[in-house]
């Protein structure tokens, strides 16, 4: 299994459907270490991850319809919220459903 470094590195040069792919790899893996406080330290000082490297995977797959971000009541984004959820329930019901019944 690549490091999360090189899924990072991999998602920025990728395009079309690597990228997609690449971005739900780096989102997963991003999402096990979500329960680390404070994570975007623990990223940078584990990894030499910066947070705008996760963000930007996590955007690209909003963007396409794949992810959506929580957001709080003032309208920032919560990504670690985020990643918790999908740590915690990696498959969500309407996307068990979109990927049972595809035509």
């Amino acid at each position: 299994m690549p490091t999360l470094r090189a899924l990072v590195r991999h998602f920025k040069i990728a395009k079309g459907k690597d990228r997609k792919r690449l971005a739900w790899k780096v989102v997963k893996e991003a999402a096990r270490y979500s329960r680390i406080e404070p994570y975007w330290d623990f990223l940078k000082k584990n990894f030499d991850i910066k947070a705008k490297d996760i963000k930007d995977a996590m955007l690209f797959l909003e963007e396409n319809g794949e992810l959506e971000i929580m957001q709080s009541v003032d309208g920032k984004r919560l990504y670690v919220s985020t990643l918790k959820d999908i740590r915690e329930n990696p498959i969500k019901l309407d996307r068990w459903l979109k990927s049972t019944y595809r035509k």
